[in-house]
């Protein structure tokens, strides 16, 4: 009987807030510089790594952007471009 093939790893779903994401990364940053994990795990911590940066900067961008339209005191909605 032929052996299952292993289960191709399972996407992460976006995090739910701007402080999961970055506590994930902190996360994944300890157990990177810790040397402990074998080399695929490397990699597909560096992959999550560069997914939570992005969802980060994004999310501070539109935060930015928000200030940037504040006027007279009235914090206008933003839409993205």
């Amino acid at each position: 009987m032929p052996k299952a093939s292993p289960t191709p790893p399972t996407e992460k779903s976006p995090p739910a807030s701007y402080e999961d994401a970055l506590k994930e990364l902190e996360n994944l940053v300890a157990d990177m510089e810790a040397g402990q994990l074998p080399l695929a795990q490397l990699l597909t911590g560096y992959e999550r790594g560069a997914e939570l940066l992005a969802y980060c900067r994004a999310q501070l961008d539109a935060v930015e952007q928000q200030i940037k339209v504040l006027d007279n005191g009235t914090l206008k909605p933003w839409t993205p471009t």
